[in-house]
């Protein structure tokens, strides 16, 4: 019975890969290390922070612990992210019991928004040349997308005015007013006292940290060393290993010193579960998980039997559904769209000539427009797949709506109905009853007037299984 079951969840999961078009990874195996001494970690958060980006984080943290390791790196070049990915990921890196470095490379590379926090939550942060961090203004929440910064950020004009007029080598002051309503108002403050706290934990520049939040302010590498917001600007990961060597760095309540000297470097890659866990939880990718899902349940309860259509989209559902809960998603927006495709669905099923099926397209469109509650970067969905999907169903509703229309205004051809206006050839004598011959067949009949066998008799009404007829053709 084990063996039957770990088959069949093997197979569901080669499924789901073949579904999403995703192929399993594996981390790198650990390298055999001649010098005996313990290996030094890396890993890599690229793109987007979500709760993919946590869960590997986590793994590595885990890791490095697992195995004692003298150092873990983790290489950052991110827009931002979730605020609830970013925070898993402080904790994990505050509470880690090995010591942690942040590196900002390679050269072009940013740690922008939630980025910012993560480099001020780790004991030691680096920045490759020709890198840059801040913009860790919370972005608003809720409401349909726009590209109109939040009221709390503040212009670069005013940020600039602020420094100019600031005495040499003093930092403005962050504390100020926050603009805005009052949910916008508690949120950066929220942040702000977030960031000031991680700052006071290794000895950085909280002044800063609070513009970053506030202002939306931003530095270079270089203007990060100077400012006391990171401790070195490293050109390779070899030169960061070389500067943080013998270093004393804050761990727990304690502080230990780093020695790194003959160890060897191994790269953490996540596993297939963090590979699968960063493709659902993109929204785009959910989204039309969530639309094959449901499309999938109504074909196979239009068309019971076919079982393929009902199975892929039983599993696209779940998996949709799974991916929402990881998501900051607005339940009113998931409504919204659920009524939109009922609407359309009950347009192909009972035509109302446009009705259902044009009010359905628009509630799907505005639903898919506020799903996702947030607008973080890389959180968002795509206006063009949203667009495209829609259209696509207009078309879909607007094909069945032209078959509707034509099946109306055709002539009915076969049952009862159809016997009405048919024309047949007395075979007894009327008036009153009498015998009809028509398609092929032989039927009672009956006329108010006289009607000689063989006259070509039209039909003008049926009474039961008896026809009623007139002379001739029928006008």
């Amino acid at each position: 019975m084990a063996d039957s079951f770990a088959w069949w969840r093997s197979a569901a999961i080669w499924l789901v890969y073949l579904l999403l078009g995703v192929a399993p990874g594996f981390a790198t195996a650990d390298a055999p290390n001649d010098t005996g001494n313990r290996d030094i970690l890396v890993m890599d958060i690229e793109g987007a922070i979500g709760p993919a980006t946590a869960s590997y984080v986590q793994a590595s943290v885990g890791r490095a612990e697992e195995r004692n390791a003298p150092l873990l790196v983790i290489r950052m070049d991110t827009p931002g992210g979730l605020d609830t990915s970013m925070r898993s990921i402080v904790k994990a890196i505050t509470s880690a019991e090995v010591p942690i470095a942040c590196y900002v490379a390679p050269t072009g590379a940013r740690a922008a928004s939630a980025g910012t926090y993560i480099l001020y939550a780790c004991p030691f942060a680096a920045m490759a040349p020709g890198t840059n961090l801040g913009a860790a203004t919370p972005v608003q929440l809720g409401g349909l997308p726009t590209s109109t910064p939040s009221p709390s950020r503040g212009s670069e004009d005013e940020a600039a005015s602020e420094a100019a007029d600031a005495e040499p080598g003093s930092e403005p002051s962050a504390k100020k007013a926050v603009s805005g309503d009052a949910k916008t108002r508690k949120v950066v403050n929220d942040a702000a006292a977030y960031i000031r706290s991680l700052a006071a934990l290794h000895g950085r520049n909280a002044e800063w940290g609070e513009r970053a939040v506030r202002e939306g302010a931003s530095l270079s590498a270089e203007e990060a060393l100077q400012r006391d917001v990171i401790d070195t600007v490293a050109p390779s990961l070899e030169a960061l290993l070389d500067t943080i060597d013998g270093r004393s760095l804050r761990l727990g309540d304690g502080r230990t010193q780093v020695r790194i000297l003959g160890s060897g470097v191994v790269t953490l890659q996540p596993d297939w579960k963090t590979r699968l866990l960063s493709v659902i939880s993109n929204p785009n990718v959910a989204y039309i998980l969530l639309l094959v899902g449901i499309y999938g349940l109504i074909y196979e309860f239009s068309n019971p039997g076919v079982v393929l259509p009902g199975t892929a989209g039983a599993l696209s559902l779940l998996m949709a559904l799974y991916a929402f809960q990881l998501l900051p998603i607005n339940y009113a927006g998931l409504a919204l769209i659920g009524l939109g495709l009922a609407l359309m669905v009950a347009e192909v099923f009972s035509p109302s000539f446009g009705g259902l099926g044009l009010g359905g397209i628009a509630t799907f469109v505005f639903g898919s427009l506020i799903l996702i509650d947030t607008q973080a970067p890389g959180f968002g969905i795509s206006l063009a797949l949203i667009v495209g999907l829609a259209l696509m169903s207009a078309i879909l509703v607007f094909v069945v709506l032209g078959f509707a229309l034509k099946a109306h205004r055709r002539p009915i051809v076969t049952g009862g109905e159809e016997l009405v206006g048919a024309t047949g050839r007395a075979v007894s004598g009327f008036p009153g009853a009498g015998r009809v011959h028509l398609h092929g067949e032989v039927w009672s009949a009956r006329s108010e007037g006289a009607i000689s066998p063989g006259t070509q008799v039209s039909v003008i009404g049926r009474d039961g299984l008896t026809l009623i007829v007139e002379p001739g053709p029928k006008s």
